[in-house]
């Protein structure tokens, strides 16, 4: 009885809402990691997705999507996280071998880059979420005996909270080179807390320092309501992301960033997809139309 409860409340952070969509990117993660044309592998990823009563019955092999690519949610979706995973994990060793040694996850998830990545010696690795997300990520980590190949750092605080002291307090320096990453996270956030988020980034980052974020340009997402991606992930494991992602109008914060001397660049994962010959390309009534991928570096000189 109580290790029964003890797993329940394990795994409260992931078994609704925006926690639900944590067990999606690792379901992706998981299928990409098995392709024999991987772009990114996590071998953390299909734990976290069987540890989960909500995901235990969902794919983490290729071989459990009979439709392959031609799923919409397991093949098309699942494709455009394990792209982002690469075009991400990319972006982050670049700038880490280029000195940034201190890597900021905000909204961390169930990332296990600091698990899974090569670092270059003396990163630190600090991963923003909610306690209850850490707690169920902990759990299934130390099921598996991972050990992480950089100094990892767990803060458990909400982002609507005080993040920011909570990241000092726990040893982050506003004066060293920083890479930040918001992956998958400002489609949830007012547009307030989005632009708190760009200038408290902008505010703590010394030269040297980037960040990469993911937004969404549409102005009224119900459009794609009824595209097969949304319904085939609404309809089949009950995320309906719609109902999640913030309405607000959305900020211009590459345009606030360059105005205080970031250089930016924007992409379409479409752009990826042609870079690395593989990945989702544009179709009729596509979802993922309005996302671009946002690049930032604020120079050393």
């Amino acid at each position: 009885m109580v290790d029964t409860a003890r797993r329940n409340a394990a795994t409260e952070g992931v078994d609704g809402g925006v926690g639900l969509t944590a067990l999606l990117v690792a379901a992706a993660r998981a299928i990409e990691t098995h392709r024999g044309d991987s772009l990114a592998r996590d071998p953390y990823a299909e734990h976290f997705v069987l540890a989960a009563p909500a995901s235990a019955g969902w794919p983490v092999h290729p071989h459990q999507v009979p439709d392959g690519d031609a799923d919409p949610l397991w093949g098309r979706f699942a494709r455009y996280f394990g792209l982002r995973t690469r075009v991400l994990d990319d972006f982050l060793l670049t700038s880490a071998r280029a000195g940034a040694r201190q890597v900021v996850l905000l909204g961390a998830g169930l990332d296990a880059r600091a698990f899974r990545l090569d670092w270059p010696p003396g990163c630190v690795v600090f991963e923003i979420d909610r306690a209850a997300v850490l707690t169920f990520k902990h759990r299934v980590l130390d099921e598996v005996s991972a050990a992480p190949r950089a100094t990892r750092v767990p803060i458990p605080v909400d982002l609507r909270d005080d993040w920011v002291g909570a990241l000092t307090g726990a040893g982050f320096d506003p004066a060293e080179p920083t890479v930040w990453l918001a992956e998958g996270l400002l489609f949830y956030l007012p547009a307030a807390a989005e632009t708190y988020l760009v200038d408290t980034v902008d505010r703590l980052s010394a030269q040297g320092s980037a960040l990469a974020y993911e937004a969404k340009l549409e102005k009224d997402l119900t459009r794609y309501r009824d595209s097969p991606l949304y319904t085939a992930t609404r309809e089949r494991i009950g995320i309906d992301l719609l109902a999640l992602f913030n309405r607000d109008p959305r900020p211009d914060s590459m345009a606030a960033l360059a105005a205080r001397g970031w250089g930016t660049s924007v992409h379409t994962p479409f752009d990826f997809t042609r870079r690395h010959g593989r990945g989702p390309l544009p179709e009729p009534n596509d979802a993922l139309e309005g996302n671009r991928w946002v690049f930032a570096n604020r120079s050393r000189t």
